[in-house]
């Protein structure tokens, strides 16, 4: 069954099918108008839509079940991704806060920096973020049986990064910078209670939540977090191997239950 695609009142060059690839411009479109093309378009069993001029539309890909491929040409607004089960996202700018919010599965690939709460709530899939991002990352990040989420940052954090994590990985790396990176971050692992954050650099004790503990990564460790390095790189043309090679901490719970004194009896 074939869906129809608003066309935006038909103004020229909207919206044109080149193949077996969709192009949207979304200069002119209200972020409904822009997520129902996607949808639709991803429906239809299109392959790869390409949108161009994004001006901060939100909700972009959110919702979508299937596995296209979404190039966004812009800077896509708040909730990139979000409930998203399958898609293919890449950005070639910088994205707004929320990207990934409670996303299934999937992959998200942001060529810049990000805003607030990355990958809240994420259930599964991965996002590589090339440069750095805000607030609360991965906040109440989970993870259930296979569903392992991975949130990969090239740079550094803002505060509360892990808080309430309570399963998945989360790596840093810490690019960007002269030498060695001392992060800034402060409460990192508040009230974490599951998953494992690397972080490549320096961090004081001072700077985690009282749930979260620290521990030098070995380099077992490092085997975890290779295949996932190596996407990063493979993304934004970095030497995975040199990335490796410098000194990561790992982050865990101390407990699985920090909280259960004050709930069970």
């Amino acid at each position: 069954m074939r869906i129809e695609v608003d066309h935006h009142a038909g103004l020229p060059g909207v919206f044109m099918r080149v193949g077996d690839k969709v192009k949207i411009n979304a200069r002119q479109l209200h972020y409904r108008e822009l997520n129902n093309m996607i949808k639709n378009a991803a429906l239809e069993g299109t392959e790869e839509i390409v949108v161009d001029n994004v001006y901060g539309q939100r909700y972009i890909g959110s919702g979508i079940r299937r596995p296209v491929r979404i190039i966004l040409h812009g800077i896509p607004g708040n909730d990139l991704g979000a409930f998203m089960d399958g898609p293919h996202i890449v950005v070639d700018r910088n994205a707004q806060d929320g990207v990934g919010n409670t996303m299934n599965n999937g992959t998200i690939v942001v060529h810049g920096r990000a805003g607030d709460i990355v990958a809240m709530g994420m259930r599964g899939g991965k996002i590589f973020i090339r440069d750095s991002v805000g607030y609360r990352a991965a906040i109440h990040m989970k993870e259930y049986r296979k569903f392992r989420p991975v949130l990969v940052i090239g740079g550094e954090t803002q505060d509360f990064l892990g808080e309430y994590m309570a399963g998945g990985l989360v790596i840093v790396l810490g690019l960007g910078g002269r030498g060695k990176r001392r992060f800034t971050a402060r409460h990192i692992g508040t009230g974490m209670h599951g998953g494992l954050i690397f972080m490549r650099g320096e961090v004081e004790e001072h700077q985690l939540g009282k749930e979260a503990a620290v521990a030098p990564a070995d380099e077992e460790d490092k085997e975890i977090i290779r295949p996932f390095v190596e996407e990063y790189a493979a993304y934004f043309d970095k030497d995975a191997e040199r990335i490796l090679e410098g000194d990561f901490l790992k982050l865990y719970a101390k407990s699985h239950r920090p909280f259960g004194g004050l709930y069970a009896y």
